[in-house]
């Protein structure tokens, strides 16, 4: 099952990829169904089975070709989790780049964790601000991009894939120069608005089958640079959850940027970074390409596509969807 966000009649709409390549709103689908992605994530497994039944004759819905996509998740509701130094290979050539130190001689023990601000996320074919003239050192990180469906708190490896409704294309944009000055964290160089592209759809767990085994690759302006496999992960996706859930409850619709491979831009010989009318390509196995392209800043255009993920009240509401307990709950 696929499952998009769309705009409709300008606003932000659940919907499934229905074989005709159409989108079929959820509501339309199942009856009193949620219309917000966040909604139809906490809705739990039962009302995702119903849907699931629904979309196998899903047809006759807004065609792909015509569809404004947003990203699956326009607005979460807290930060995504990210993971650096998650590719050996990665590690290895930003550790050539930046030189030798006692503090980055190795790859950790535990995984690197970090995170992206709401605001930082947009959809396919949306805009990334270049940070110019803030800086010109703007770069790309595709990254294999979990959701969570079921909560939890102190989840083991054992039971982590459990709490996974399914996977999206996420590409971590960052600013390498500032990413270096904030006392060696990268809060900052990695949150600048816009900087979080994700889509171009949610793909579920029961469709990807092994997430550790998607080929991953990036290209700019058609040219290959980044190509590689996530079974080349050093902390595998069961680990990662169980180091974030340690302590801090999971909840619906949290999203997991699991890290990137190597063939990053400030790591090449010379360094290479995007500019204003490059376009990513952004590719995993199994989920598809999203595609963003590099603009210059706009504070009207900003604030337009802002707008655009405004929800307003409607008369429906997806009160009228039962939620049952999860089976995160044992780990409350």
């Amino acid at each position: 099952m696929r499952l998009a966000t769309y705009l409709a009649d300008g606003q932000p709409r659940a919907a499934v990829l229905a074989s005709d390549q159409t989108l079929v709103a959820v509501g339309d689908l199942v009856a009193g169904g949620p219309l917000q992605m966040l909604d139809v994530l906490d809705a739990g497994p039962s009302f995702w089975d119903r849907l699931r039944a629904a979309a196998t004759s899903a047809r006759g819905g807004q065609p792909l070709s015509t569809a404004r996509l947003l990203a699956p998740i326009p607005r979460p509701r807290r930060n995504m989790f990210c993971v650096g130094w998650n590719y050996s290979e990665h590690f290895a050539e930003g550790q050539g780049a930046r030189g030798p130190s006692d503090d980055a001689a190795k790859i950790p023990d535990y995984p690197a964790l970090f995170s992206k601000q709401p605001n930082g996320v947009v959809g396919p074919e949306a805009p990334v601000w270049h940070p110019a003239p803030v800086s010109n050192e703007l770069d790309w990180e595709v990254e294999l991009t979990v959701v969570v469906g079921t909560a939890g708190r102190d989840i083991s490896e054992a039971q982590a894939l459990e709490h996974v409704f399914g996977y999206t294309v996420g590409n971590d944009v960052s600013v390498r120069d500032v990413q270096r000055r904030h006392g060696g964290q990268w809060f900052k160089g990695k949150n600048f608005d816009t900087h979080c592209p994700l889509g171009p759809w949610i793909v579920s767990a029961d469709e990807i089958g092994d997430p550790q085994d998607l080929r991953i690759s990036l290209r700019v302006n058609g040219v290959t640079k980044q190509d590689s496999s996530t079974r080349f992960m050093v902390f595998r996706i069961p680990r990662i959850i169980k180091e974030l859930s340690t302590g801090m409850r999971l909840e619906p619709g949290d999203l997991i940027l699991t890290g990137t491979p190597e063939g990053v831009g400030f790591a090449r010989k010379p360094p290479e970074f995007l500019k204003v009318g490059d376009l990513m390509e952004a590719e995993v196995e199994k989920i598809g390409v999203l595609r963003n392209a590099v603009a210059a800043y706009s504070p009207e255009a900003s604030a337009a596509q802002l707008a655009s993920l405004e929800v307003r009240p409607t008369s429906r509401s997806s009160a009228n969807v039962a939620v049952g307990r999860t089976s995160g709950d044992r780990n409350a």
